[in-house]
């Protein structure tokens, strides 16, 4: 049985939860492999909406492990606030394993987050603020905390002493902020540490002994490929890799166990936070995806902006990860547009560019070519087959699957849980 990575295929908010979700019944565990609580994932099951910040997307499927592996960054206390939250909702959040190699994100990862983007003033990047950065940023200078540290008072001490040695510095004598007490830092983690400890696990010895029973794992990104820290639109983007190389590195289990790598692409393109963004619209178009797709933050509440389908980021997606496969989502929002435009290639300095541009600058630069297709009036949220969809609706997908650099396998009609249309088996 197979190892299954799924990643965005944008910058984020593409729909990976619903995705995930369409799998979730058919694998044994999910698995978290990068970044913290700064992405959310926004499921819709029957008339129930759940928002999932931290934890996997696979905790809403009875009978499925979720993970949360060591490439994230786990703030304790949020975890276990959206434990609580589901917990009262009636979902089952008994089985979810904690890597104990995971990163912790303290108070002072948070604060220093803030401080420092507000200090950026107009060259801010657009973080959440929830400390993300700083505490990969600590894991790189080998001075960061990990979840196994809870459990040895002497080590967490240390090392608390040793990180605040260092950053109170920065944040009285630069900032201008009061110095953060070892001791403030130190109770509130050894105040988690108990219900934290059934929890915690060798993650990477768990899922490989599952791989070796033939059980189907499905590791499961946050962010997205334009986010990732190497290949996406550096500095504008997360601290971890959210490209399906990250998955192994993130997770513990080796590349050559992965079968299959599916990015989630929606039908137009979106970006929270700042950064270039060739197909950005301004005008009552973007306020229309914007609206009809409902393009807020689920972690923040920002609005998102908006853009038409660009083919040559989904291109440069497929190449980087070697996706087998995209899922398509929220094609409905465009229902209803006489004309869709569609993003083909650039114009940078008036050269044709067909791909995304090494140069940061050229992209920065780079003006969007579009070819328009016939867009439909059709409702087709009660679509299930491709042949369901209208006539123009299913030259969109074709036009879109032949740019895109490979196969359209399933297609989101629709906010519910049903509301997808499967064109070739995910998992086949």
């Amino acid at each position: 049985m197979p190892a299954i990575v799924l990643i965005g295929a944008q910058w984020g908010d593409e729909g990976k939860g619903k995705a995930t979700d369409l799998l979730g019944s058919r694998t044994d565990y999910v698995v978290k492999f990068n970044g913290g609580n700064n992405a959310g994932h926004t499921v819709v099951v029957g008339d129930k909406k759940y928002a999932l910040h931290l934890l996997p997307s696979g905790i809403l499927t009875p009978g499925v492990t979720p993970v949360i592996a060591n490439g994230v960054v786990v703030d304790v206390e949020v975890l276990f606030n959206e434990l609580e939250a589901l917990g009262s909702r009636g979902v089952d959040v008994s089985r979810l394993l904690v890597s104990a190699n995971a990163h912790v994100i303290t108070q002072y990862h948070r604060t220093i987050d803030k401080v420092t983007e507000r200090f950026l003033g107009k060259r801010q990047i657009g973080t959440t603020g929830r400390g993300i950065g700083p505490a990969y940023a600590d894991k790189i200078n080998r001075v960061g905390i990990r979840i196994q540290d809870l459990f040895d008072e002497g080590i967490l001490r240390q090392k608390i002493e040793g990180a605040l040695d260092q950053k109170n510095h920065l944040l009285v004598k630069i900032y201008n902020r009061r110095a953060i007490a070892v001791d403030e830092v130190f109770d509130d983690l050894m105040s988690y540490r108990e219900r934290l400890r059934p929890m915690v696990a060798d993650t990477s010895l768990v899922l490989n002994q599952a791989l070796d029973r033939g059980e189907t794992v499905l590791f499961e990104g946050g962010q997205a490929t334009m986010l990732d820290v190497d290949h996406g639109t550096y500095p504008f983007v997360t601290s971890s890799n959210a490209t399906s190389g990250g998955a192994a590195t993130g997770s513990g289990v080796a590349p050559n166990r992965f079968d299959r790598v599916l990015a989630v692409v929606k039908a137009y393109t979106t970006r929270v936070g700042s950064g270039p963004f060739p197909t950005e619209l301004f005008d009552e178009s973007g306020e229309f995806l914007r609206s009809a797709g409902f393009e807020f933050g689920t972690t923040t509440g920002r609005p998102r902006r908006t853009g038409w389908y660009d083919a040559p980021i989904a291109r440069y997606a497929a190449r980087i990860n070697g996706v087998t496969d995209f899922v398509l989502t929220k094609l409905d929002v465009l229902t209803g547009l006489e004309r869709i435009p569609v993003c083909v290639a650039y114009d940078v300095d008036g050269t044709r560019v067909d791909e995304v541009p090494v140069s940061q600058s050229d992209f920065h630069h780079a003006k969007p070519i579009y070819e328009e297709l016939e867009g439909w009036s059709e409702d087709i949220t009660g679509a299930r087959t491709f042949d369901d969809l209208p006539a123009a609706a299913q030259r969109y997908v074709l036009a879109l699957e032949e740019m895109s650099g490979s196969r359209i396998s399933a297609i989101g009609v629709g906010p519910a849980r049903e509301a997808i249309v499967t064109r070739h088996d995910l998992l086949g």
